[in-house]
């Protein structure tokens, strides 16, 4: 199994559509069990040129093609074509040249999602730099470190109050030069500056990129909680966004309906980059919406009416129990459950017909579908938009059931696996060829490896350059012999297909796909004198909430200097008071992360944890797994409403 990733290897074959033909992994096993997948490219490597060149190449081919729309102040679309887009591309580039901004300087944008993002994406690319994402929800300590290690010299914030925060560490960030505010049309004021540049320096600048010039600088949570910055090329993203295109091909090139995406999650993750980045290359329609809330996403989705949804589990399921509850309020719950059990047997049928192990929906079942989906799947799709087919779907496994359910409601589930390190996915469920509650198939020109230990690895031609490190000069190696190690244990079918099956790192991902570092929070509370230990959950669920046990020595002096007589640990339990102090040190806590990583709820444990009891190591370790088994119940009262 010491066999390294290729590099060079033929891409599949298509059929006289042009469309790839359906590629199975080529398996390899090892003492029985199957122990690496590979899916052959099906886009070939790009060898010249960078994501600079999109918008321009756009326009020359197809100038009067829509390729985003974007939203005004009240709520209108308008289309912007090929070459309108490319021109706002030319002047905020020159802006930024104008400013004085040289090849290699990086730049980072904290907003939400908005046209503007993507703008300066592509301008700052044509410029020559390396753009930087922020998540508009970090906290001034966290921006800060993300500033100051990536050596950015230039920052767009989307408000005026982000700027203001920042300006108290303005002195510590001694490379930052330039402050723009998007809410201040500052964007609009740059391609106005730029006016002075010739247009020929853009062009200049973009010949001096390659596939290998870096292109972003991604930060992401260790397992200490210190963001380390994730060097992602040009190339990188071109192996990434040209095998998914390929890959899912009904999402990209279908021509029955025109494809358009309406993209709601944080470009700061890569995730909703990758996407941004694959609809202006395959020229999809693409609309950003900066809002999560439902009176705000729903107006959004029922004008811009995509084909294509990029979400997450939580966003489904929310969908999922808001219909749920209306049916309720309705008098239709029993209405909405029968439905539910129809959709999902329907998908599981889809899904035994396209992997050849049954038939399909039976004539029965096709009429109960029938019949239910103006009930109850047409208004879900209504809800999405009502043009919504397809749904690309990552951040952490969205479970078999509900795949099931909207695969029978009408709409297609492409659930992926990947990391900031792999620009995005690995691993895609294929199309036509399903396997629900797993994470699909390696995306084309992808290797995935089982180690010895049951960690995955991967390999690809998407895989980051190396993390940034300024204190070594640059990107340092991230693999070990070209395969990169995840940190999450998996396993993987005779047919190539993979489970995830656990986490080797101790970062838990929220069912918003928030990757969140428990030690930070977990050791900033230990020391507070009525804490003895203290372990965060989280994990697949919507919210971070902790697990406390008592310091018997700080419960007896907090007692003493408020007069309590001394009571057993379990009658303290709901104490007001006790809770009053634990809840000031949890929102302390929480200033040094961000609203997504911040701990919501909390409960009190009547006994402490030992090493007696298995819940510690002999040094002093939470052993996790264990915790969450023998307290599962408490666990899962932190989720109840």
């Amino acid at each position: 199994m010491s066999t390294p990733p290729h590099r060079n290897v033929p891409v599949a074959a298509t059929d006289h559509d042009g469309r790839p033909l359906l590629v199975e992994p080529h398996t390899r096993r090892l003492d029985g069990a199957v122990r690496e997948a590979a899916v052959p490219p099906f886009a070939p490597p790009v060898t010249h040129g960078s994501l600079a060149d999109l918008p321009f190449d756009n326009a020359a081919a197809a100038p009067g093609a829509t390729v985003l729309s974007r939203r005004d102040r009240e709520g209108h679309w308008t289309d912007v074509p090929a070459a309108a887009f490319a021109a706002e591309v030319l002047a905020v580039a020159r802006g930024l040249i104008a400013e004085g901004l040289q090849p290699g300087d990086r730049i980072a944008v904290m907003a939400r999602t908005r046209y503007e993002w993507t703008l300066l994406d592509f301008a700052a690319w044509a410029a020559g730099l390396v753009t930087v994402p922020v998540y508009p929800t970090s906290s001034v300590f966290q921006t800060r470190w993300i500033l100051y290690d990536s050596g950015a010299v230039a920052l767009v914030t989307e408000t005026a109050g982000q700027a203001a925060a920042l300006g108290p560490e303005l002195p510590h960030l001694p490379d930052l030069r330039h402050l723009w505010v998007m809410d201040k049309d500052h964007v609009d004021r740059l391609a106005e500056a730029g006016a002075r540049v010739p247009e020929a320096e853009v062009a200049v600048r973009r010949g001096m990129l390659g596939p290998d010039t870096l292109a972003t600088l991604v930060y992401t949570s260790g397992t200490t909680g210190r963001p380390k910055g994730c060097a992602l090329s040009h190339g990188n993203f071109f192996a990434e966004v040209d095998n998914a295109i390929e890959l899912l091909h009904p999402v990209f090139k279908a021509r029955d309906d025109e494809p358009s995406v309406l993209l709601f999650l944080p470009m700061s993750h890569v995730f909703g980059r990758m996407v941004a980045i694959a609809c202006v290359r395959a020229r999809v329609r693409l609309g950003h919406a900066p809002s999560l809330a439902a009176e705000d996403l729903l107006p959004d989705l029922a004008a811009f009416r995509p084909t294509c949804l990029l979400t997450i589990p939580y966003l489904l399921e929310k969908v999922f129990n808001s219909a749920r509850a209306k049916a309720e309020v309705g008098g239709r719950g029993a209405v909405f459950d029968r439905a539910t059990a129809v959709a999902r047997r329907y998908g599981e049928a889809l899904e035994a017909r396209q992997t050849g192990t049954g038939p399909g929906p039976s004539r029965a079942l096709k009429t109960s579908r029938a019949c239910y989906d103006p009930l109850v799947y047409r208004r879900i799709r209504a809800a999405m938009g009502g043009r919504v087919r397809y749904a690309i779907c990552g951040g952490s496994p969205l479970g078999r059931r509900l795949a099931a359910f909207y695969a029978g409601a009408g709409i297609e589930i492409f659930e992926g696996y990947g990391l900031t390190e792999t620009t995005g996915a690995a691993t895609v469920t294929p199309p036509l060829k399903p396997r629900l509650g797993t994470v699909g198939w390696p995306l084309p020109g992808t290797r995935v490896r089982i180690a010895a230990d049951g960690e995955i690895l991967l390999a690809g031609d998407h895989v980051l350059r190396g993390y940034w490190d300024p204190q070594a000069g640059g990107v340092v190696p991230a693999t070990r012999d070209g395969w990169l190690p995840t940190g999450d244990i998996g396993e993987l079918d005779d047919e190539g297909y993979l489970t995830i099956t656990g986490r080797k790192k101790e970062l838990l991902i929220t069912a918003g796909g928030k990757s969140v570092a428990p030690a930070p929070l977990e050791n900033w509370l230990r020391q507070h004198p009525l804490i003895s230990q203290v372990m965060l959950v989280g994990d697949g669920r919507p919210y971070v909430a902790a697990l406390i046990t008592l310091d018997p020595d700080g419960l007896t002096h907090w007692r003493r200097m408020l007069g309590k007589h001394p009571v057993p640990v379990e009658l303290l339990l709901d104490d007001k008071e006790l809770r009053a102090v634990l809840q000031r040190a949890l929102d302390e806590a929480n200033k040094l992360v961000s609203r997504p990583e911040s701990i919501r709820r909390f409960t009190v444990l009547p006994a402490d944890f030992t090493e007696e009891t298995g819940h510690l190591t002999p040094s002093m370790k939470l052993r996790r797994d264990r915790i969450a088994r023998d307290l599962s119940k408490e666990i899962e009262s932190l989720y109840e409403r």
